[in-house]
């Protein structure tokens, strides 16, 4: 049975969706895509149906990553769907909490910066939506290192 994962940012239009692909594409190279299924959601439906931000789709191209699909909401059906849920910043780790219904959905929450191996506890992903190239380059890094400290920690042989 594969491991689900969900990233969860507020749109699903920069963050959670790069994060999606990044996740992705480490499985495929690791010849590991079989063992996950991974999506991505938003705290909010203020952009559903919307495709990823222009921004951070041209910053994913210039790093060879195509970001495609649509922004869709997190829904309480989620916490079934998914083994593990992990929120973009804590506003909406917060978020998600709030919707938890028992200790075993809020069990399953966990902030993506937690596997970033240069961040401090409790840190969150920047979200760059008032930025200029930059911020969306600083994102993607962040993001990127703390996709592969995930990936890395799902991968740790369980004795470790």
């Amino acid at each position: 049975m594969p491991t689900r994962l969900l990233f969860v940012c507020y749109g699903n239009i920069i963050r959670s969706p790069l994060a999606e692909c990044l996740f992705r594409r480490l499985a495929v190279e690791a010849g590991l895509e079989p063992n996950y299924e991974v999506d991505s959601a938003g705290t909010s439906g203020l952009y559903d149906g919307e495709p990823p931000d222009g921004r951070m789709q041209r910053t994913a191209a210039e790093h060879g990553l195509e970001l495609s699909g649509f922004s869709r909401p997190f829904v309480a059906s989620d916490f079934e769907a998914f083994d593990l849920i992990l929120a973009m910043d804590t506003e909406n780790l917060a978020a998600l909490a709030a919707l938890a219904r028992t200790p075993a959905d809020r069990a399953k929450l966990r902030l993506l910066r937690d596997f970033d191996p240069e961040a401090r506890p409790g840190a969150s992903v920047p979200d760059p939506i008032g930025a200029g190239p930059a911020g969306f380059e600083h994102t993607y890094q962040i993001i990127e290192r703390s996709v592969r400290g995930l990936f890395q920690a799902l991968e740790r042989p369980r004795d470790e």
